[in-house]
């Protein structure tokens, strides 16, 4: 009989190595298929990005070489809070509409006064007035297909127009951008910090479920070496059995894995959601994934085997377990202190490594320290108190707390994971925010000076077609600079009246500001004699008017930079601006209007407001805030699993001893207790650690960023109070686990 054979037949005939068995394969699948769903991430961002390359949103794979066949310009236009990708063609002179070849999912080129919309654009078209968003870009003559959308939902507009009716910035291309998309790096970033935080407790959940009956089989074991097995016999059979289980959780992994990606669809990122054919990972990529998870648990399960190889005689029981050293409790300040150099190196030397490199020395240290801390609280258990449930938990945790910890590890780490992420969120947070001087409620366009009168005329005969009583205005760009070119320094000025900056600008001009005569205002005086007006950087420095005053005005917002307001009658003779910015106020019930008047005469020109500025934070904020909520769940799920399963595990391998105190007159209930204390509070004293180091962590990862403080939210308590909540769960297994020993008879040992 081979070591297969064995295996089966053991499998055949013992129904808690069967269970034990079966409880290993799930935490495989499980662990299979969290690893192939955070693998395929990346992936999964670059098919993404693969379809809408065309769309030419970050000015990647232009295709500059070779004849000019198309005039092009990608820009963002919002409606209601929803992002829309515009991109405006035209062919050069000359050129023929179907010498262009069209992406996957572009059924047609539009021509002049024509669009080609995505489905969902499509239905916001047909569902709001034309002055609020049809106006924008024409008439729809198709739909684009979903090889063309970054996600289903997005919101694209392909506008067609004649050469001279393009934004002056438009690009000439010999087709539209192509090429490879790359990776989002912070979900790519994200999915190994996935990995590493779901991995773990997954990998616990199937070390417990591998110790479920580990006291019967090195028992079982042990007994077989002593009639006569060589150490190669018995490591293969428990290869064969290992391998049996964590090869049946591997394929069921993979069988589970389109479901799990499929789930995964449904989840937001970057604004939208996924195809379900994003999610496609290598094959080669999943073949190593599925063959490296079963190896590692046989190799572990091997590793196991030491004692009964050496000592089968001691595996059988009656040997006594070495007290922990002292010493592991430097494991952590060891790893802290190697973090902190590399957090504090990192600007100078680059070595983002080194600190990753922190970070796992960190994470590991918590394997060395927990069972010292484990032994601790075991022997104040014994020292203290002195009720027998709590003697009874003091002594198993002094005796064997590698055992006791493990059921506290998945918690440890999710703990740590959690505080470490809700430490860094609430201060991204408080970092958002900025963007330009106008109001809220401002929409804006830049443009240069040949542009700006045309764009404005056009803009407020829009506005008096649609009823609106608002009016855009011009707002020049000049400096006031110090030194000589092109050495110079200064501040960024907005030439608009006083009555303009009071209804346009977040600065605290009042009507009372404007009575002075001409000024210049800013948050902090400045001497305007050291000072000349200049209409660039580089260009030609004027000498401020005389009887220019300057005054000091405190901004309505604390992250409004130090731009300044000049009064149009302080600008010195001859000097005319630059560059331009057409804005035009609104409100809330016309600002779409607003947005569709600007939008004709701008001809492709972005369309700017500060809620479109902080659009893109608010939607990064949104995905790591929801990342954040799912791992957290995910984590905790596992990790109380393999709490739930260790101490089931740890109840069957003490079957004997139970058995005997019960058969001796010890009530279930006091064992109960005992049981809850010493699965219960090593896991709290070790979760309270887990959340203090993350937040510590979390500070120092913060400091690389931003040597300011962190912001303290309350929400750094959650994943204590999660972890201790698991940590009950876990507990809760306890009495039906001894009721079943109890009615089992105690000579089936």
């Amino acid at each position: 009989m081979n070591s297969l054979q064995i295996a089966l037949r053991v499998l055949k005939v013992d129904r808690r190595t069967r269970t034990s068995a079966i409880l290993t394969a799930v935490g495989v699948a499980v662990a299979t298929g969290l690893v192939l769903l955070l693998a395929t991430l990346p992936f999964a961002t670059q098919n993404r990005e693969q379809r809408a390359i065309w769309q030419g949103e970050h000015h990647v794979g232009y295709q500059l070489d070779g004849q000019r066949k198309m005039l092009f310009n990608a820009a963002t236009d919002y409606f209601a809070g929803q992002q829309i990708v515009r991109v405006d063609v035209a062919p050069v002179p000359g050129a023929a509409t179907g010498s262009i070849a069209l992406p996957p999912g572009v059924p047609q080129l539009p021509g002049p006064g024509e669009t080609v919309v995505s489905p969902a654009l499509g239905r916001l078209l047909q569902a709001h007035p034309a002055n609020q968003l049809g106006d924008r870009f024409g008439k729809p003559v198709g739909a684009l297909g979903e090889d063309a959308l970054r996600f289903p939902e997005q919101l694209v507009a392909l506008v067609g127009h004649t050469p001279d009716a393009m934004p002056e910035n438009a690009y000439p291309l010999t087709g539209f951008p192509a090429g490879k998309a790359s990776p989002d790096p912070l979900l790519m970033l994200l999915s190994w910090v996935g990995i590493i935080v779901l991995l773990v407790p997954s990998l616990v959940l199937v070390a417990s479920s591998a110790r479920l009956t580990a006291a019967r089989r090195e028992r079982r074991l042990a007994a077989i070496r002593l009639a006569g097995a060589t150490p190669g016999q018995v490591t293969n059979m428990v290869a064969a059995e290992t391998t049996l289980s964590a090869g049946i959780g591997a394929l069921l992994g993979l069988l589970i894995s389109p479901a799990l990606h499929g789930l995964a669809s449904f989840v937001p990122w970057a604004g939208g959601t996924w195809l379900a054919s994003d999610f496609a990972l290598p094959v080669g990529l999943t073949v190593f994934i599925i063959v490296a998870i079963p190896v590692l648990v046989v190799l572990a399960g091997v590793l196991g085997l030491r004692r009964v190889l050496k000592n089968p005689l001691f595996a059988t029981g009656g040997h006594t377990k070495k007290p922990l050293h002292w010493w592991r409790l430097l494991a952590l300040p060891a790893a802290g202190a190697f973090f902190l150099v590399a957090v504090t190196t990192a600007k100078e030397y680059g070595g983002i490594g080194f600190v990753m490199a922190g970070l796992f020395f960190l994470v590991g240290s918590a394997a060395i320290v927990g069972p010292w801390v484990t032994s601790a609280v075991g022997g104040t258990f014994v020292r203290i108190w002195r009720r027998p449930s709590a003697l009874l938990a003091g002594r198993r945790l002094r005796d064997d707390p590698k055992g006791a910890y493990r059921s506290s590890a998945g918690i440890v780490l999710a703990v740590f994971a959690g505080s470490m992420a809700l430490t860094l969120l609430p201060t991204f947070e408080s970092m958002a925010g900025g963007g330009r001087s106008f109001a809220d409620s401002v929409l804006y366009v830049n443009t240069d000076s040949r542009h700006a009168g045309s764009i404005v005329e056009q803009a407020n005969a829009s506005l008096r077609k649609y009823g609106q009583p608002e009016q855009a205005v011009a707002v020049g760009d000049v400096y006031l600079v110090r030194g000589e070119a092109p050495n110079r320094y200064g501040h960024r000025a907005l030439v608009m009246t006083c009555a303009d900056a009071v209804k346009l600008t977040r600065y605290g001009l009042t009507p009372e500001n404007c009575a002075g005569g001409p000024a210049v205002f800013g948050a902090t005086p400045i001497d305007l004699a050291a000072f000349k007006f200049a209409s660039s950087w580089e260009g030609t420095a004027v000498a401020p008017k005389s009887g220019t005053r300057m005054e000091a005005v405190p901004p309505r917002d604390a992250d409004l930079s130090d731009t300044l307001i000049v009064d149009p009658a302080a600008l010195p003779a001859g000097l005319e601006p630059a560059t331009y910015t057409v804005v035009a106020p609104t409100t809330d019930a016309n600002r779409e209007i607003v947005r569709t008047a600007l939008a004709g005469p701008a001809a492709g020109e972005e369309i700017g407001s500060r809620d479109q500025y902080l659009f893109n934070q608010q939607t990064e904020l949104g995905d790591l805030r929801r990342v954040t909520v799912i791992g957290l769940i995910a984590a905790g799920i596992l990790a109380g699993c393999s709490a739930a399963v260790a101490t089931a595990g740890s109840v069957m391998d003490r079957r004997r001893t139970f058995g005997a105190l019960m058969a001796a007159g010890t009530p279930v209930r006091v064992l109960a207790r005992a049981l809850r204390m010493e699965a219960a509070l090593p896991a709290l004293v070790a979760t309270i650690g887990a959340g203090i180091v993350g937040v510590l962590v979390g500070v120092g990862l913060y400091s690389m960023v931003d040597p300011r403080g962190i912001v303290v939210s309350p929400w750094l308590l959650a994943p204590v109070v999660l972890g201790v909540g698991v940590a009950l769960l876990g507990a809760s297994v306890c009495t039906p686990a001894l009721k079943r020993v109890q009615a089992e008879p105690l000579a089936d040992e």
